[in-house]
């Protein structure tokens, strides 16, 4: 159940609030370009002034939040994980820059020289990569190590036709 119409996959998808019911499923849509802030704690009534505040959409499993008039809300009713992505995905739409966020915290991702990174990722990393991308939010460093490959096959599935890798 989505209270706005989705958007056109030419637009940004909308901003979400992610429940703490759905943590996981926040770190996904971060890892597939969405911006999803996670709020893990807090009443009905503060999530829906944050998501007002900030112009976010609800992304809940619970369906008395969703039902509420007046709110911008998504139901997920998924119990899978995959399920859910697609659930979220069919409602709003949107194109996307996969891996631009951090899986975190949800900033944007800054280009880090390899230089600024040495120090910041282990040598073994820092001799063998010559791609880094830092948080500004909470510092963490990311780059393409032996687990990119599956990651990026996962996300490009989860996407489809839309990614842009």
């Amino acid at each position: 159940m989505l209270s706005q119409e989705n958007a056109s996959a030419k637009e940004a998808p909308p901003r979400l609030l992610v429940d703490a019911m759905h943590g996981r499923l926040a770190r996904w849509l971060r890892l597939m370009g969405y911006d999803a802030e996670y709020f893990g704690a807090g009443s009905d009534d503060a999530a829906i002034a944050r998501a007002r505040a900030e112009d976010r959409l609800i992304v809940t499993g619970d369906r008395q939040l969703a039902g509420r008039r007046g709110v911008a809300a998504l139901l997920v009713t998924a119990a899978a994980l995959d399920e859910q992505l697609a659930e979220v995905r069919a409602a709003v739409g949107g194109r996307t820059e996969p891996f631009s966020r951090c899986a975190e915290c949800n900033g944007v991702l800054a280009e880090l020289s390899p230089v600024d990174a040495c120090g910041a990722v282990p040598p073994y990393v820092w001799h063998t990569q010559t791609t880094f991308r830092r948080c500004p939010g909470c510092g963490r460093v990311y780059w393409q190590g032996t687990h990119w490959p599956a990651l990026q096959a996962k996300v490009l599935a989860l996407l489809g036709d839309e990614a842009a890798l």
